[in-house]
């Protein structure tokens, strides 16, 4: 794998009137911290950032960064995104051990059809779209497959349950579910009634709508006032 190499400055000012100048300016306010070194304000450049980010590794990407020459490995952290355009406004970076295994959250993917789920009208949720798992950074997987083919209806899928590459270790509950089957929920919409209109209801508690009612009287008032009086 081809080394990923993100240059840092660390000249950035600090404070929110700053950083937005550099942001109009095309690049990110950050930080990298961690393995017990000092916090540094750094700033990057925001294409080269999400170039980094866009590999199959996506935010697990390990990342080798450029702060003023010495060249430290290091995670993302923690992103930022403006609440409208999406943009990210902040990245934390995290120094990392190459021969330390770190705590990290790996995507999970669907594979395959069920298709004895589907022939009962049935689908399979997925309850979980990240697992938090132990690696070393080199050991990071880019995701994780979950195999849904032989599910039936009544299966559930969980946490221990998935097949690890090695050198990678759950750090969650072995029971937290991951996939699970259910019926199908179709949504029936209930016929509008005419508030207007006589509900009446049948033995077996079905609503008997009498649209001609206020007719029918009307029609039988007629024919009384027509009889010849006695």
């Amino acid at each position: 794998m081809a080394e990923l190499i993100l240059k840092t400055d660390t000249s950035r000012e600090l404070g929110t009137r700053p950083s937005r100048r550099l942001r109009r300016k095309g690049r990110v306010p950050g930080v990298v911290y961690g393995l017990g070194g000092a916090s540094v304000p750094v700033a990057v450049d925001a294409r080269e950032l999400r170039s980094a980010l866009t590999t199959d590794a996506g935010l697990n990407a390990l990342l080798t960064l450029d702060v003023d020459g010495d060249r430290q490995l290091g995670l993302v952290k923690d992103l930022q995104h403006h609440p409208v355009r999406n943009e990210v406004i902040h990245v934390d970076f995290i120094r990392v051990d190459a021969d330390v295994a770190v705590e990290v959250d790996v995507r999970m993917v669907l594979v395959g059809e069920a298709t004895a789920v589907a022939n009962e009208d049935g689908v399979v949720d997925q309850a979980a779209f990240t697992i938090r798992v132990l690696a070393k950074p080199e050991a990071i997987p880019n995701e994780l497959s979950i195999d849904i083919s032989e599910m039936v209806m009544g299966d559930t899928v969980r946490a221990g349950d998935l097949e690890l590459p090695e050198g990678v270790e759950l750090a969650v509950d072995p029971e937290e579910l991951v996939a699970s089957t259910s019926i199908r929920v179709i949504e029936i919409e209930e016929p509008e009634v005419d508030e207007e209109l006589e509900v009446e209801y049948d033995e077996d508690g079905q609503p008997i709508v009498r649209e001609d009612a206020d007719e029918d009287a009307e029609q039988a008032d007629d024919a009384a006032s027509e009889e010849p009086a006695e």
